[in-house]
């Protein structure tokens, strides 16, 4: 038995599993499955190659008291794997929309709140935490367990250690561990396997030992940066993340 309404656009070659729910508005792109007991609703855009698996819940309202009803959408990209019971839920007034990129994997109990920005290649382990309006940037990786802040923003090749509190932003290649939450060294492995140069990767941990381990505060590290290094596109992605952060850089290992 499945419910799944008559003006609801599945694509081509889908597989839906039993006692799956699909509402009216709602779009499925080709070669999708979708598990027993999945919950798809109104305003959910789905693309190409999307696996989700049993009891869980796509395009849901936003848990947020200022919402009222007003159209709002979830999209999602291809190739996205979304494991058992993870919740998803739509935009707000305030972007419209929350947004999943591309060959994203989503581990079983993840939640994902109204408003985000998810990239490509994002992986959320078992049971993550994402409240509004945050922004994860590509092929970050969030360990089991971990919470984020509203409003956070997580750069780019980040790995962030299980069972932390994501409270301030974390700046792109990093690995970032311990409570409160502080700079734990460079991705280096991760930026190996996704083909950064040596020599990138070389003056990515120079940034940061003097960002979070010469200088004294953030501004002074700036300076220090701009001032000490080759103008490359992995500083230009530092220095541009530091200079549009809201809620401010988390801690260096020093200075916790």
């Amino acid at each position: 038995m499945q419910n799944i309404h008559e003006k609801a656009k599945i694509g081509k070659r889908a597989n839906i599993a039993p006692f799956v729910t699909i509402e009216e508005d709602v779009v499925i792109g080709d070669d999708c499955w979708i598990g027993p007991n999945a919950v798809i609703l109104n305003g959910t855009r789905i693309g190409n190659g999307v696996k989700i698996h049993s009891g869980a819940v796509v395009g849901g309202e936003p848990q947020d008291l200022k919402y009222a009803g007003e159209y709002t959408t979830l999209q999602i990209g291809n190739n996205v794997t979304i494991r058992e019971f993870c919740t998803l839920n739509r935009g707000t007034t305030d972007r419209e929309t929350t947004l999943i990129g591309n060959d994203c994997l989503f581990m079983a109990y993840v939640h994902v709140a109204h408003d985000c920005i998810i990239g490509n290649n994002v992986i959320l382990a078992n049971s993550v935490n994402v409240a509004g309006h945050v922004a994860i940037d590509e092929y970050a990786i969030l360990g089991g367990l971990t919470a984020v802040h509203q409003f956070v923003r997580i750069g780019k090749h980040v790995m962030i250690g299980g069972g932390s509190l994501v409270r301030k932003d974390v700046p792109p290649y990093v690995r970032a561990a311990r409570e409160p939450l502080c700079y734990a060294g460079v991705n280096s492995v991760g930026l190996q396997r996704r083909d950064f140069s040596s020599d990138a990767i070389k003056q990515i941990q120079g940034m940061y030992r003097t960002l979070y381990q010469k200088s004294s505060n953030v501004a002074k590290g700036v300076v220090e940066v701009e001032n000490s290094f080759e103008d490359t596109k992995e500083r230009k992605e530092l220095l541009d993340f530091i200079a549009f952060s809201e809620r401010g850089l988390m801690k260096g290992h020093l200075n916790t």
